[in-house]
């Protein structure tokens, strides 16, 4: 009978310690997308300032933010594929690194050197190099490292929280930095770096490999998939990237709008900036955990958060009134918070473990190409007209709802 009970609570605890580890390999991988959107998003608010510091024009201090994508986009499949290759941590490790270096060459030119701004753009590749190695890799190795679907769905749920949360956090602690010294965001991003590389190398266990195909069977394993799951694999990737450019933009257009018209600077601004961005990042939460693994939900989830994106963009326009923009704009981030939990689940589960780490990475570079466009588009065209701003921005959300509901068509719940 002892005998018993103590078996029993030994397996207890075995469970218990099992749990205690899952939790913090999440807590690790989640500093990922939280660091490398810190990297980014705080930049955002103190564009303004980097203009005035290295006399720069709006096009120009929104290429640091481009720089940083484009290069991500070019090298995100390159990182998915050798991934699964050679292991997920093995790319992810080098490529914090990598990141955290850039980091350091943009802050020292911002710091020596009086024409900086060509260095600093040497840097930002670099950053972008390294986020191209370690962010879209999170989403296939939590595909790796739970079989369950539902503990997938909830993870990524996770994994999109904090990606949202470092938005929220950004605005705050991008102008609280600059406050300081305006070059103190592009310091302080190695030290990010370095914890989740800590974090990384102690808490998360590399799942077993599997098998490794040769390169032209592999190939044509991918070409196979999007033969036969394209059509909705496409949709999630122009979905992805419409929702990145739509956040990225108007973010930009509101951070100068609170400078150049109202005259907030600083943590004020930052603090404002947080508020819409806090309801992307409790909407994304809030979805991961329910959404489990019902397929038809996350569809009809999407696209209602695609329709509350484009209505609350075309609404946007009919005044310039801080307390209405902020408010339209709070329900703008609800829309985009509920549809990016909704995409990472689809795409993740609907794709074979050995060929995840590529599919989920050319997602990546998708969602990439949005971030990039989002802030040099949303530049000209405030110079142009904004009326054409809004109402084009309107009309490419509708058209990704109407994909939504076209492509994506899972066949019956899971």
């Amino acid at each position: 009978m002892e005998y018993s009970k103590s078996l029993s609570y030994n397996k207890q605890k075995k469970k218990q310690h099992k749990e205690n580890g899952k939790r913090w390999a999440i807590v690790s991988i989640s500093s990922i997308p939280l660091v490398m959107t810190l990297g980014n998003s705080m930049l955002i608010p103190v564009l303004p300032t980097f203009e005035k510091e290295l006399g720069i024009s709006s096009f120009q201090s929104s290429m640091i933010i481009t720089v940083y994508s484009l290069v991500a986009i070019f090298l995100i499949p390159i990182a998915g594929y050798l991934s699964d290759r050679i292991g997920r941590k093995k790319v992810i490790i080098p490529s914090l690194i990598i990141a955290a270096v850039g980091g350091l060459i943009a802050g020292w030119a911002s710091w020596k050197i009086s024409d900086a701004y060509f260095l600093i753009l040497i840097g930002r590749v670099l950053q972008g190099v390294g986020a191209a190695g370690a962010s879209p890799i999170v989403l296939p190795l939590v595909g790796d490292l739970f079989k369950n679907e539902e503990e997938v769905s909830s993870s990524l749920g996770i994994i999109e929280t904090s990606n949202t949360f470092g938005k929220v956090l950004s605005p705050i602690l991008g102008a609280l930095l600059a406050g300081v010294i305006w070059y103190l965001p592009f310091l302080s991003f190695p030290v990010f770096c370095l914890i989740s590389i800590i974090m990384m190398l102690f808490l998360v266990k590399s799942p077993k490999k599997s098998e490794v195909l040769p390169f032209k069977q592999f190939l044509y394993k991918i070409k196979t998939i999007f033969k036969e799951k394209g059509r909705w694999i496409y949709g999630i990737f122009f979905i992805g990237c419409i929702l990145m450019y739509v956040l990225f933009g108007v973010l930009f257009y509101l951070s100068n709008l609170l400078e150049d018209k109202y005259n907030i600077h600083g943590i004020q601004k930052g603090l404002v900036l947080a508020i819409p961005l806090a309801a992307l990042c409790l909407s994304s939460f809030i979805t991961g955990k329910k959404i489990n693994k019902n397929k038809v939900l996350m569809k009809w989830i999407t696209f209602i958060g695609i329709l509350l994106v484009a209505t609350s963009v075309f609404v946007i326009s009919f005044s310039e009134n801080i307390w209405y923009l902020l408010s339209v704009f709070f329900f703008c981030g609800v829309g985009i918070g509920v549809s990016l939990p909704c995409l990472d689940a689809l795409l993740t589960e609907g794709i074979e473990k050995e060929e995840r780490g590529t599919i989920t990475s050319i997602y990546s570079s998708m969602r990439f190409v949005g971030v990039a466009l989002g802030p040099p588009v949303f530049a000209v065209l405030m110079k142009t007209s904004t009326m054409l701003m809004f109402y084009s921005t309107t009309a490419i959300c509708i058209i990704a709802g109407i994909i939504s509901l076209i492509s994506i068509k899972p066949k019956q719940k899971s």
